[in-house]
């Protein structure tokens, strides 16, 4: 008899051409993420022979050289996030808090400079600019650089790969023009460790003061060899808490862990503050934001509308944080006696992120159940979109008498089969496929998502993301559903606020299999879905009905992903059964 081949642990881009292909769209996207979509096209012909067969089948992408460029790629994403709308290099500089970056005309001296650049590169304001790590002949390469592109003689952007003298490691220049005419601006990949931060990533980690100093080392590139010199230690004394520091942080490569660590950074850099208005848009009236804490203090958001002596709905924001009504649908509860309750999930708008460690979805529940203690609510419904039908499960099998019924609209239940993605239109495919089977690679893809989503203003971005959906493309039209979905997403994607690494690890978070929430069900639980969902068609829906007996499902006609948008009132009156008395 002969054996069949043992099934691999994971998949790598074979072919040479093919890893290259991808590495040069992924740096064109950091570049410019306008190109995602080309990256979209390439990536879909590269990794759609990965998804063949059953899902349970399936193994991950795994490639490492494709993994550190798209670290490496992330670094230009961010530089590019910090400066777009550039309008004065001084603001500029400021919004770039951890990176090494200055402004120069290309000649002897230093225009301005950042925090990062004085302590990475000892650079100061006025300061000769051969103070920077360079081999002479690179300097001269980069001062040449700057002033064509200062001068409008090459292209808008230039990128650079010159060795540095002080770490013997490579440093990636991004060399632009600024509307200060003579002058550009040179961002690089040398990092900047802020004050007190140590302390911040031992507690969310629990790692030990030797241990904040080797990420410290690693996460500003230092070689784990000059980290042990630097320490007076061996170096297999280094290798050995690097690899205690992998476990705790559950991170699985150096590459992975400075990701973290840059995360974690983005969040700690963001002012605090009380609570402010939430932006609203068009017809709807501005809420409060009111505060919970939820498990290890952590800071929890909320907005209530409706009437506030009513029977308590809880409502579930889906990824995109769509966490306001239509303004009628909002008047509306309150005219039917609805208190509706809307927790900001971990790490959207000002809620804190969760640790690393902890399951997302009991992580989610927990949440969700410490907003309803805090309001002193015994009972309440469940309204909740998409894939947010494992947050209202977890939370029901949590806490059964804290869930009276659970009402989905548009939900999206854990996948069995490859086909099942290849049903989805493009964009929805491209990234919950790729968090199924390259979940390494999923954070640059959202964040170049969120810039792209910038970059064409959130509107145009929908209507590219959901285009495939006659029915969305139609109920977005309406101006007072454009307004809720415009307002309410501010907490996901707003003027100085990006949640791309919370929606990454909700994406991963829906793709992985949690049938088993659906078969605890401990309550009614029914869902609304559409005839049009790009992302959840009805085939797929009708193809998984019969794995779960205890979901009652009701299909809508003319409704997409936005179901819950157009077809609110016959949703609040599906929810009538589900209040609690």
């Amino acid at each position: 008899m002969t054996e069949r081949p043992a099934k691999p642990d994971s998949i790598r881009f074979a072919e040479p051409e093919q890893r290259a292909e991808i590495v040069d769209r992924l740096y064109e996207v950091a570049l410019d993420p306008i190109r995602l979509e080309d990256l979209l096209e390439v990536w879909e012909q590269r990794i759609s022979g990965l998804r063949v067969g059953p899902t349970e089948n399936a193994v991950p992408l795994d490639d490492p050289e494709i993994d550190a460029h798209v670290t490496r790629a992330r670094v230009f994403l961010d530089r590019y996030e910090a400066t777009r709308e550039v309008t004065g290099y001084r603001v500029t500089l400021d919004e770039i808090p951890r990176a090494a970056a200055f402004v120069s005309d290309g000649g002897a001296r230093v225009t301005a400079c950042n925090r990062a650049a004085a302590r990475a590169f000892g650079l100061r304001e006025g300061g000769p600019l051969t103070d920077l790590p360079f081999d002479p002949g690179d300097l001269a390469l980069l001062q040449g650089v700057m002033r064509k592109v200062a001068g409008g003689r090459a292209e808008q952007v230039t990128t650079l790969r010159i060795r540095s003298e002080r770490t013997g490691g490579p440093v990636i220049l991004r060399v632009s023009a600024l509307e200060e005419k003579g002058l550009a601006l040179v961002l690089s990949t040398e990092l900047f460790w802020p004050e007190d931060f140590g302390q911040t990533v031992q507690e969310a980690f629990g790692l030990t003061a030797a241990e904040v100093e080797i990420v410290r080392g690693i996460t500003l590139g230092l070689p784990l060899k000059e980290i042990a010199e630097q320490r007076g230690r061996s170096i297999e004394t280094v290798r050995t808490q690097a690899r205690s520091i992998l476990a705790k942080t559950e991170t699985h490569s150096q590459s992975e862990l400075v990701r973290v660590v840059l995360g974690l950074m983005d969040v700690a850099l963001i002012p605090s503050g009380g609570a402010e208005p939430m932006a609203t848009t068009g017809t709807l009236p501005p809420l409060e934001f009111q505060q919970a804490r939820g498990p290890q203090g952590r800071r929890l958001d909320f907005i209530e509308f409706g009437d506030p002596r009513g029977r308590p709905v809880l409502f579930m924001h889906l990824d995109y944080g769509l966490i306001r009504w239509p303004a009628e649908a909002e008047r509306a509860a309150r005219r039917r006696g609805l208190r509706v309750i809307v927790p900001v999930r971990a790490g959207y708008g000002r809620s804190a992120p969760h640790a690393t460690g902890p399951d997302h979805i009991q992580g989610c529940a927990e949440d969700y159940a410490a907003v309803l203690d805090h309001l002193g609510i015994a009972t309440a419904a469940v309204i909740c979109l998409g894939a947010d039908l494992r947050f209202a499960l977890a939370l029901q099998v949590a806490r059964p008498a804290l869930v009276s019924g659970i009402l989905g609209c548009a939900a999206q239940l854990p996948l069995r089969s490859a086909a099942q993605y290849d049903r989805m239109d493009k964009w929805q495919r491209f990234i919950l496929a790729n968090a199924r089977y390259a979940p390494k690679v999923l954070p640059f893809l959202v964040q170049a998502g969120f810039s792209l989503a910038r970059k064409l203003g959130k509107e145009k971005f929908f209507a590219q993301v959901n285009g495939g959906s006659p029915a969305d493309m139609e109920t977005f039209a309406d101006p007072v559903v454009r307004a809720a979905v415009m307002a309410g997403s501010e907490v996901c994607l707003g003027e100085k606020l990006s949640a791309h690494e919370a929606f990454t690890r909700e994406c991963i978070s829906s793709e992985r299999d949690w049938s088993g929430l659906i078969h605890a069900a401990a309550g009614p639980v029914l869902l609304l879905q559409g005839d049009q969902d790009p992302q959840t068609p009805v085939q797929t829906i009708r193809e998984l009905m019969g794995d779960y007996p205890e979901l009652q499902v009701e299909f809508l006609p003319q409704t997409g992903q936005l179901l819950f948008f157009k077809e609110w009132r016959l949703v609040l009156d599906r929810l009538t059964a589900l209040l609690p008395h």
